[in-house]
């Protein structure tokens, strides 16, 4: 089994989902380069992990312009400031977010299209555990 990327036919990038399937030196390079990226990798998987933090990028993704102020964030769903002060750091850390004003922040384009592929891919990884 295997995941690909594809694009207009082209195949980019195809991962086996087994670890049988690489090959040793496959496999040692994809881990050097994993350890080299743990903090970036541990901020993102972080982010992606919390709820509140899913909830949050998925109320910039259905603006129009991506962006939103922190108040609105408060209110629309119904947490505290430093509830909200938190998760926006988180998702500032990781790319997810910019700040673009006093208490105002946007999806960057590194987040919005993050955000849309690791939930395309996590949505075909979780039915692809639920095959085995």
């Amino acid at each position: 089994m295997k995941i690909r990327l594809i694009k207009d036919e082209e195949v980019l990038l195809e991962i086996p989902i087994s670890v049988a399937e690489w090959s040793r030196e496959n496999l040692e390079s994809e881990m050097n380069m994993i350890e080299e990226e743990f903090q970036k990798f541990s901020r993102i998987f972080s982010a992606l992990s919390n709820e509140t933090c899913m909830k949050m990028m998925w109320r910039f993704m259905m603006k129009e312009d991506s962006s939103l102020r922190f108040a609105e964030l408060m209110q629309s769903l119904n947490l505290n400031p430093k509830i909200v002060w938190e998760n926006l750091g988180r998702l500032s850390e990781c790319g997810f977010l910019e700040k673009i004003g006093r208490g105002r922040y946007r999806c960057s384009e590194f987040g919005r299209k993050a955000f849309m592929l690791m939930g395309l891919a996590m949505r075909q990884i979780l039915d692809a555990i639920e095959e085995i």
